[in-house]
């Protein structure tokens, strides 16, 4: 059964992470739902599928991301730094803030919900006219802060991150590749802090179960990255913002309500 679980958890982080509706908050309704166990499937696990996804932004970005590595000082670099500071500021202070209301679910419903507007706001605001090169300091600064926002489980960093770019006037290619690449750091840095967490409690590390994961996260990832460069150009974020809002408001009435799977609403 525990490899099911890994499974289903691998693919719901890979899919999740790429599309706007919240990766680590679909993680955590998922653990509810099928009562998984968080101590098998914990930190560890969580960190070895992040990393799969990372793969799956490397592969799927290779051209691009080669070009800033044999060229790292240049303004798309910049930017990319300028954008990963709040991040790393809130990981660094509210770290354990975080880890407490993931375990807890709390937070989820509501966090969903501030997801589904967000994504309203941003169908119905930015000129998007910007192309890479045209992207101001300012923006990767105003896209940063959504990031680091959106640290908070249920709140997807990359639909923040992307309403961002919308609302500072990117055009759709351009705030989505910035928002995937702009991921790397985060997710890199999010992992290399994990593993000492990891080391110093490994009883619970199943290494096959994590393969299976992290296979299932690497795939489903890329194909999640391929599906949303192509969805985006047609289609608006409407659909994604139905769905988490929807979803948002049926984890919010069974914290409130019914308790079937969550028993803690805010805290």
């Amino acid at each position: 059964m525990k490899f099911i679980y890994a499974l289903i958890l691998g693919i719901v982080q890979g899919v999740t992470e790429f599309l706007p509706v919240s990766s680590s908050g679909h993680m955590i309704l998922f653990k509810h739902l099928f009562d998984i166990d968080t101590e098998m499937f914990g930190l560890p696990f969580d960190i070895a599928v992040h990393v799969a996804t990372l793969i799956a932004v490397f592969v799927a970005f290779r051209e691009q991301i080669f070009a800033l590595i044999k060229k790292p000082f240049q303004k798309y670099v910049y930017l990319i730094v300028i954008a990963t500071i709040p991040a790393v500021i809130v990981g660094l202070f509210f770290n354990d803030f975080i880890d407490e209301i993931s375990a807890s679910g709390g937070l989820l419903g509501i966090s969903f919900i501030v997801t589904s507007i967000v994504l309203i706001i941003a169908e119905k605001v930015g000129k998007r006219v910007k192309d890479d090169d045209e992207i101001k300091y300012t923006d990767a600064g105003v896209i940063g802060i959504a990031q680091g926002i959106a640290v908070m489980p249920g709140i997807s960093r990359s639909g923040s991150t992307l309403a961002a770019g919308l609302i500072m006037g990117l055009k759709k290619e351009t705030a989505l590749s910035f928002a995937f690449i702009m991921s790397i750091p985060v997710i890199l840095g999010s992992a290399v802090l994990g593993v000492k967490d990891v080391i110093q409690d490994p009883a619970n590390f199943d290494v096959m179960a994590t393969l299976v994961g992290m296979i299932a996260a690497g795939l489903s990832g890329y194909a999640s990255i391929k599906f949303m460069l192509d969805f985006f150009k047609k289609r608006s974020l409407i659909w994604f913002s139905a769905y988490v809002g929807i979803l948002g408001v049926l984890v919010v009435f069974d914290q409130l309500v019914t308790n079937i799977f969550f028993e803690v609403f805010i805290v």
